[in-house]
């Protein structure tokens, strides 16, 4: 009987609590599952690998809070965020792997920055920067796989409750990984398929730590939850900026 190789059980395990950090929070999967897929596959082809148990964490956590997405908040700001997502993912296919590592390491640091400090959940634009935050967490969304922290601010602009403020962002996120995914298929096709051990693993633990993980992690208080997620986020940042993949 094969052993189980230990790359394969730490993916297993981060993916598990990204998905608990991303049905409270809204996002972390790419955060946390990209910058570890990356040391093997490179940041390249992990950005179009973790898209996938992104994509199926996303869409279950939708289907159990879908009653309370903003329609009129999706059919605007979604559409501007999904074409965002669709020109990163141009951009993801013609930049080399080391200039997506850099680029991820920075979102992160800044991500982190944010968490740790509390200034993420102080954070607010107007709604004509949040309709040029959209944009642009789209394209960070198409181009690394990281967009959850610009979106989330770019949200609280528009005035939606707090239900439909987290169903909303992840109709959002949904739409990105639509517009982004095909590309990464017609540019990494066969690539990505080589790759499916990594994304069973990466979606079984997202959905686990989705179902599982909500109802543990609420019990942790707010900031201190945000304070050691954006610590996390930060050190994952600091280590990808000083050793970018190939």
């Amino acid at each position: 009987m094969a052993l189980i190789p230990t790359f394969h059980i730490l993916v297993l395990i981060a993916a598990a609590v990204a998905g608990g950090i991303a049905s409270i929070a809204g996002f972390g999967i790419g955060s946390i599952l990209t910058p570890l897929l990356a040391t093997a596959l490179g940041t390249k082809l992990a950005v179009a690998v973790v898209s996938v148990p992104h994509l199926i964490a996303t869409a279950l956590r939708f289907v159990l809070i879908r009653q309370h997405m903003d329609r009129r908040v999706f059919l605007t700001f979604g559409i501007t965020s999904g074409l965002g997502g669709l020109a990163g993912a141009l951009l993801h296919a013609w930049l080399k792997s080391v200039v997506l590592s850099y680029i991820l390491g920075a979102l992160l640091v800044f991500a982190g920055i944010m968490g740790v400090s509390g200034l993420a959940s102080r954070m607010r634009f107007g709604r004509t920067t949040g309709w040029v935050a959209g944009a642009l967490s789209g394209i960070f969304g198409g181009l690394v796989g990281n967009q959850g922290g610009i979106r989330s601010a770019a949200l609280f602009g528009f005035d939606v409750k707090k239900e439909s403020f987290v169903a909303t962002a992840t109709a959002i996120a949904l739409l990105v990984d639509g517009f982004r995914m095909p590309v990464y298929a017609a540019t990494q096709f066969h690539e990505i398929g080589a790759q499916w051990k990594l994304m069973l693993l990466g979606s079984a633990g997202v959905v686990l730590g989705t179902i599982a993980g909500q109802p543990l992690l609420r019990r942790i208080p707010e900031r201190t939850f945000r304070a050691v997620v954006g610590a996390i986020i930060l050190a994952l940042g600091v280590w990808m900026l000083a050793r970018p993949s190939a």
